[in-house]
């Protein structure tokens, strides 16, 4: 795709690591910060089954998202909204989304180095793609609101 704010919205989410996702299901509405690794626009997390956005994403995989960063003033406030759908990864695809989030996040691609506890918790995590339907990326300085669609 050709469109100009492609790439810088790329850009933002490398920079970026927390993705604030929100769920619906049995357990009600929920919203819970996940670190992220991106292919494009594609996400890829881990996270509990077992926990609230978990059992939610199980039920019903259509979810939305939000990346920004925290700022004090409303003119600074940049990021990103989605919506899409959540799959749960096994076999290659789980292994292919490790290895991406390692080169993100050093302690996940070297966790024969890592504190026992965090080896612990990493082997009852599941692991997670999302897939956006529809993604904007907000930018305040350029005026209160101002979003573009980026298209997928």
């Amino acid at each position: 795709m050709n469109d100009p704010l492609r790439q810088p919205v790329l850009d933002y989410l490398h920079r970026h690591h927390v993705l604030t996702l929100a769920t619906h299901g049995p357990a009600g509405l929920w919203a819970a910060a996940v670190f992220y690794v991106n292919d494009d626009f594609i996400f890829y997390f881990l996270s509990s089954p077992d926990s609230r956005h978990g059992q939610n994403m199980a039920a019903q995989p259509h979810v939305a998202g939000t990346v920004q960063a925290d700022t004090g003033e409303w003119a600074e406030i940049k990021g990103v909204q989605l919506e899409g759908e959540v799959t749960r990864l096994e076999g290659a695809a789980r292994l292919a989304a490790i290895r991406r989030y390692g080169a993100k996040f050093p302690i996940v691609g070297n966790l024969e180095h890592a504190p026992a506890a965090i080896v612990a918790a990493f082997n009852k995590v599941a692991w997670y793609r999302l897939t956006p339907s529809r993604l904007y990326f907000v930018d305040n300085s350029r005026g209160f609101g101002h979003r573009d669609e980026i298209p997928l």
